[in-house]
């Protein structure tokens, strides 16, 4: 998958002709706070809502703004993770999207890449979620996965966060497995320490409820 097979169709271009006005128009009909300048096949910048707004002449064209200067993109053959981190990073809705010869070719807009997320993430895949932390000199993705493996699990996808405030990394594992009682049980054997789990898991006390619940039944 590349970014430009995550072009959507539905990002309207400014042209250096239009007025601040216009543009504002496009972005409030389009529901985006950012639109790109494009020039025939040129990309030259992206026009914020925030600069028309400062923009003392709104019914200018915008070839006379000053404030075309601001020029983030993504090339077309780059993996959608670099559009993920500049639309993290600018905090962006749109981004736009160039060829080898840094011609325009459309635009990537976040709700793209979030479905991009959701689709390779396998979050649509029955089994439950686990967040494990960890000192990052004692992280291996391949003991993780064997404990996994002993447990009869897959690892469907995992994400790592390092947070600041602990300087840990926390691991975030989707697997394909709903019970996994034994999992965390193991991962914790292993210095691992399993900060939360989401999705359905038989533990120890749930055992000891139904079997007292059990002996409660067989007594009457």
């Amino acid at each position: 998958m590349t970014n430009e097979q995550l072009i959507s169709p539905m990002v309207p271009t400014l042209s250096p002709l239009d007025t601040g006005s216009k543009a504002l128009q496009l972005m409030v009909d389009n529901h985006f706070q950012e639109l790109p300048l494009v020039n025939e096949d040129s990309y030259m910048a992206i026009v914020r809502e925030d600069d028309i707004f400062e923009w003392e002449d709104q019914d200018a064209a915008l070839s006379k703004a000053d404030f075309l200067d601001y020029k983030p993109f993504v090339t077309a053959g780059s993996h959608p993770y670099e559009a993920i981190k500049l639309a993290h990073r600018q905090n962006l809705s749109v981004i736009p999207v160039v060829d080898s010869d840094s011609k325009y070719i459309g635009a990537v807009t976040a709700d793209n890449l979030l479905n991009y997320i959701a689709e390779t993430s396998g979050i649509e895949i029955p089994g439950a979620i686990l967040v494990i932390e960890i000192e990052p000199r004692d992280y291996s993705m391949y003991n993780i996965a064997r404990i996994f493996e002993n447990e009869d699990a897959i690892i469907i996808s995992s994400n790592l966060f390092s947070n600041k405030q602990t300087s840990k990394l926390e691991i975030t594992i989707k697997t394909n497995r709903t019970d996994i009682s034994g999992i965390t049980a193991t991962l914790e054997h292993n210095k691992y320490k399993v900060l939360e789990v989401y999705g359905e898991q038989q533990n120890a006390e749930d055992i000891i409820d139904r079997y007292k619940l059990l002996m409660n039944y067989l007594n009457i």
